[in-house]
């Protein structure tokens, strides 16, 4: 499931955590989140498990005939972390790491559900990113039960102490519903931070001002 070229955001990359500790409003959410993909006609990139709020919204969204890709690291893939579903696509990764930036060269927009400390991690990675101009895809929160509320107030805390620039609470979209998180995202228009960096790569001719597009690859290796 290659990502679009365009602005339309088709692909949809869910994130969350295994554990939801079977929260009523959580499990809601996910549920609502995958309808709310096959309705509006988008495709769904998670990453594929037997467990947790991402799996709930890929059957919500697989059942009513929306594209599912699910990428796996290996490690997890062998200790038999997933079911079978051969009905959707599946990529099998190298590290979690890598997992990350697939789930970039794959999807046109991410979404945050609640979630655990790897969870987290992809925030941070994908935010730090933008901010770093490596992409320019929207990062969505779903803030259900006010998951979110502290990475927020973490986010204005930074800010306060100038560790962080103020343009970069324009890098998330946050809502507690699905409905209201797509409709955000579908009227998302891109603002270009000039205080943050550029990463670019010159033509033959050393004219920055006319950079080719590369596949990232931005896997840790050790």
């Amino acid at each position: 499931m290659a990502a679009t070229p365009n602005r339309q955001f088709k692909n949809i990359c869910v994130l969350s955590g295994f554990n939801y500790v079977k929260h009523k409003e959580f499990v809601e959410a996910a549920i609502d989140l995958g309808r709310s993909i096959t309705e509006r006609k988008l495709h769904l990139v998670y990453g594929r498990g037997n467990r947790g709020l991402s799996k709930l919204v890929s059957e919500a969204a697989f059942v009513r005939e929306s594209q599912v890709l699910g990428i796996i690291p290996r490690a997890l893939k062998l200790l038999g972390s997933l079911s079978d579903s051969p009905t959707e696509e599946e990529l099998v990764v190298s590290s979690m790491q890598e997992r990350i930036t697939e789930m970039l060269n794959h999807g046109n927009a991410f979404i945050f559900l609640p979630g655990d400390l790897a969870t987290l991690e992809a925030l941070i990675t994908l935010a730090s990113w933008a901010h770093l101009h490596i992409h320019q895809k929207p990062i969505d929160l779903l803030n259900v039960n006010n998951f979110y509320d502290g990475f927020i107030a973490f986010l204005n805390h930074a800010i306060k102490n100038y560790f962080i620039p103020s343009t970069a609470k324009k890098l998330f979209i946050c809502a507690r519903t699905a409905n209201k998180l797509l409709d955000l995202l579908q009227a998302y228009k891109l603002e270009l931070d000039p205080w943050t960096f550029v990463l670019e790569r010159p033509n033959n001719d050393g004219n920055s001002s006319r950079c080719k597009k590369y596949k990232l690859d931005l896997t840790l290796r050790l």
